[in-house]
């Protein structure tokens, strides 16, 4: 079992580990691509229990999990280390000069600040200014030679409803299915491993095994990893959205053998 994980499940091309990435990640082999969705910074966090509705309803007060500054230089090297190609990090705008700081000192090439717009986001609900309507992701380079994409010169726009049909609810900063197929559209290949040190519910999980990418996961909260499970077990038992045969080559070692990492 790897170095840190409490539970490994193996669910078709994923393979799903319980336990905290900062203990996981150096115990990994290297990855094609690294996306993810860290905690938010700590001044949301700090915001959140401060918040009040005016229309009666009652707000939550945590998110249940800690902000990331204190961790994020870390995170950020760890990521590059572990990265062949495109590590993708979602932040509020407030974290962007700081992640573009930590990734450049671990000698990543960052790219460029990309953007998820929101048409349904939550109002401002105490009215007292406007709303956050989108929210912002890092790109950075990991590996060698030219970036590569598959998107021309497109812009890093996307735009995808928060509550689509798809949405799981379980989790607060849950992602659309939908957006994250985009981006492994654009930014990865199939075939190639995509790995989310921050799991969380499964949505990268169940967008790469639609798209025909392989996929390892890693989460802390044994409750969002049971609901990770069951989404990405139900994900690799549908049809996949693409013609083309899957490539058999093994991935990261033995990983994808069932065989300890």
């Amino acid at each position: 079992m790897a170095a840190g994980a409490k539970r490994i499940e193996y669910i078709g091309d994923a393979v799903l580990i319980e336990g905290d990435c900062l203990e996981i990640l150096p115990a990994l082999g290297r990855v094609d691509h690294l996306i993810a969705d860290p905690p938010y910074e700590d001044e949301l966090h700090e915001a959140i229990g401060r918040i009040r509705r005016n229309d009666g309803q009652q707000m939550i007060q945590s998110l249940g999990f800690d902000g990331v500054n204190a961790s994020r230089s870390k995170i950020a090297a760890m990521s590059v280390a572990v990265c062949s190609g495109w590590v993708i990090l979602f932040t509020l705008a407030e974290g962007v000069r700081e992640w573009r700081d930590n990734l450049q000192a671990a000698e990543a090439k960052f790219d460029t600040t990309c953007f998820w717009v929101k048409p349904d986001s939550a109002p401002r609900f105490n009215g007292q200014g406007p709303a956050r309507g989108a929210e912002c992701f890092v790109t950075a380079w990991a590996g060698t030679g030219y970036r590569s994409w598959n998107a021309g010169g497109k812009r890093g726009v996307y735009t995808h409803c928060v509550n689509g049909s798809s949405r799981h609810g379980a989790h607060p900063t849950e992602k659309p299915v939908s957006l994250m197929r985009e981006l492994l559209g654009d930014f990865t290949n199939q075939g190639q491993t995509i790995l989310d040190p921050f799991m969380g519910s499964g949505t990268t999980g169940v967008a790469a095994l639609q798209l025909g990418r392989r996929f390892i996961g890693i989460e802390l909260d044994p409750g969002y990893f049971d609901i990770a499970c069951k989404r990405v077990r139900e994900a690799w038992k549908q049809p996949r959205l693409f013609d083309e045969p899957k490539p058999a080559k093994p991935v990261n070692g033995n990983l994808f053998d069932g065989g300890a990492a």
